[in-house]
C-alpha cells in the first residue's frame, strides 16, 4: 500500500518486529488511558451504529485526539459509504480505517488517495474467503470470527487451523475470541503482526477491564518473545 511513511505510527510500521496489540471497541476516555497505560499500540473505536460498542466521534473527538501520539487511533466501520470513509481518513482524529463488512476491492482503491492505512477484515468462513481478498490494496489482512448477522466483537474464536500452511504478503491480524487465557496459544500457532482484542479484556459489554488488559498483553508480548527466541536458537 502506497501509504506515507513519515505519518505511520508505531502499530502500523512493519520494521519494528515486534508483536502489535489493538484494543478495539475502546467507548470511554478512561478505559483508552489504562489500555495505553497497560502497553496498547492501538486503540479501535467503532463508528458503525449497529455495534453495542458504537461511538459517536463527534462527542468524543476531545479526548480522542489528547491521546498519546504514539498510539494508532483506528475508525472501525461496516460497509460505510465512501463519502463517509473518506471524511474519516481526510480528519487528522483517525490514523487509519478498518473495514468490516463486504466492501470490494474498488471501494479500498478509492480509498488509497489518503495515504493512510486501511484494514480489510475476513469473517473467516473458509480459507476460499482469504484468496478473494488477497490483492485488495490494503495494509493488512484482520482474521476474525464469523457469526449470521454479526459483524464482529462476538467473543467467538474462529478454527485456527484453517490458517495452517497459509502464507500471508500482507500483516495478519488475528481477532475473534481472543482472552488473556488463549492468546499466547494464537501467537504461538499463527505467528501474526498483531492481535486485536474487544470482548476478551471487557468486565461487561462495553467497558473494558484494565487487569484483563495487562494480562492480554504481557501474555501476547511473552509468546512473541518466546516463539522468537526459539526461531534463533534453531537457526
Amino acid at each position: 500500500m502506497s501509504a506515507n511513511p513519515f505519518n505511520l505510527k508505531r502499530f502500523f510500521l512493519r520494521h519494528s518486529g515486534r508483536l502489535r496489540v489493538k484494543i478495539c471497541g475502546v467507548k470511554k476516555e478512561a478505559d483508552a488511558i489504562a489500555a495505553v497505560e497497560c502497553g496498547a499500540d492501538a486503540l479501535g473505536f467503532n463508528l458503525y451504529p449497529g455495534s453495542k460498542r458504537f461511538i459517536q466521534w463527534q462527542k468524543e473527538a476531545a479526548w480522542i485526539q489528547e491521546l498519546p501520539p504514539e498510539i494508532s487511533r483506528i475508525a472501525v466501520a461496516v460497509n460505510p459509504a465512501l463519502e463517509e470513509a473518506c471524511q474519516w481518513l481526510e480528519m487528522d482524529l483517525f490514523d487509519g480505517l478498518q473495514l468490516h463488512g463486504e466492501e470490494s476491492r474498488e471501494f479500498c482503491e478509492s480509498l488509497l488517495r489518503f495515504r493512510k492505512p486501511v484494514v480489510k477484515t475476513v469473517r473467516l468462513r473458509n480459507v476460499g474467503l482469504l484468496e478473494q481478498v488477497r490483492a485488495y490494496p490494503v495494509f493488512g489482512l484482520l482474521i476474525d470470527s464469523y457469526q449470521e448477522g454479526s459483524f464482529g466483537g462476538t467473543g467467538k474464536r474462529f478454527d485456527w487451523t484453517l490458517l495452517r500452511g497459509v502464507e500471508f504478503e500482507k500483516p495478519l491480524i488475528v481477532s475473534g475470541g481472543l482472552t488473556p487465557e488463549n492468546v499466547a496459544d494464537a501467537v504461538c500457532q499463527m505467528q501474526p503482526y498483531a492481535v486485536d482484542v474487544a470482548s476478551g479484556v471487557e468486565s461487561k459489554e462495553g467497558f473494558k477491564d484494565r487487569e484483563r488488559m495487562r494480562d492480554f498483553i504481557l501474555a501476547a508480548r511473552g509468546q512473541d518473545l518466546a516463539s522468537k527466541n526459539q526461531k534463533k536458537l534453531r537457526s
